[in-house]
């Protein structure tokens, strides 16, 4: 898939904080630093892939994104313009960004038959007739390879890969510039997986709609990347063409996503288990309480003294793309 030129969303120095509570009756507070810092874009026909372990904050950059919640400093631009200042332009903002989330079923209303919840957004959005939203359902039905006669049938009637192609048709009625997929195969089992992002590359493809991927498996990520950014405990590790990071990964956090993947060649096999074998056993830090310096060093098996102290600076990568390692700012 080939990424265009034209930058569409600017992501900078976003950062978002969450308060928890512990210990008894909550006397306890503590800030989670879900995503710090993070800086990226995203072109127009594009699609960026999100990767990284449970915690990362890949959905919290999603959410941000959607303005399902808000940030504490950074910003965020569409075509240039300050997504925090469309205050009378939020409906525009609402038709421009749709989702794809992990869970079909939670997402699609259970009362409402398919035709219907295709058509709803456009109740919202468009001063359409019944007839043309009824006529824009059966197309968008026809576009995600379902049949119109599932139109009458209701999200419990569907099968997990039908009711996700029912939110891939909701999300694209709208005409979206962006659609954000938050786990959005995870879900699935593997061959309708392949079936669903086969999907979703085609009509990126033929609509020219940006993708932001979001998914913990590097080896599902990578087949329908143009770049991929590794996250890890909220801040950018590695960014880059996805075909560098999955065939020349520089961050060792990167390395490490790729070896836990699985592969059939013996050859690769053992250089996967060599890599694995070298990380140190420690569990990923509590994120109430996130390293100094480097948030990888105390996984890290190429560690340095300054690496828990001094925090990296991005560095420029053969082949695209930026790291943040002191491996190669030192």
């Amino acid at each position: 898939m080939s990424g265009g030129k034209e930058q569409l969303l600017r992501v900078n120095d976003m950062v978002v904080r969450f308060r928890v509570k512990r210990g008894f009756f909550g006397r306890q507070s503590y800030d989670v630093m879900a995503v710090n810092g993070v800086s990226f874009e995203l072109n127009r026909g594009e699609t960026l892939g999100i990767v990284g372990e449970s915690g990362a904050g890949k959905s919290t950059i999603g959410r941000a994104l959607l303005k399902l919640i808000e940030l504490d400093s950074g910003t965020i631009l569409l075509e240039g313009e300050d997504v925090g200042a469309m205050r009378g332009r939020i409906l525009d903002f609402r038709r421009d960004l749709q989702a794809i989330f992990q869970d079909p079923y939670s997402s699609l209303n259970p009362s409402m038959i398919v035709g219907d919840i295709i058509a709803e957004p456009m109740k919202i959005h468009f001063d359409w007739t019944d007839k043309q939203r009824k006529a824009r359902a059966t197309e968008l039905m026809s576009q995600v390879s379902l049949s119109p006669d599932q139109m009458q049938r209701y999200p419990s009637e569907c099968s997990g890969g039908q009711r996700q192609r029912i939110a891939i048709a909701t999300a694209l009625a709208l005409d979206p510039k962006i659609i954000i997929c938050d786990e959005a195969v995870s879900a699935l089992d593997v061959s309708t997986q392949s079936q669903v992002i086969n999907l979703l590359g085609d009509l990126q493809s033929s609509m020219k709609i940006a993708l932001l991927f979001i998914a913990h498996d590097l080896a599902v990520v990578r087949h329908i990347s143009d770049r991929i950014g590794v996250l890890y405990l909220g801040q950018l590790m590695e960014i880059g063409p996805a075909e560098r990071i999955c065939e020349a990964p520089q961050h060792p956090y990167t390395r490490m996503l790729l070896a836990a993947a699985p592969v059939t060649d013996p050859v690769e096999q053992k250089k996967r288990k060599a890599i694995r074998q070298a990380m140190p056993a420690v569990e990923l830090p509590d994120p109430t309480s996130i390293p100094t310096g480097c948030p990888f060093s105390t996984r890290c098996p190429d560690v340095m003294e300054h690496c828990h102290t001094v925090k990296p600076e991005p560095s420029e990568v053969p082949g695209g793309g930026l790291v943040r390692c002191h491996l190669y700012n030192s």
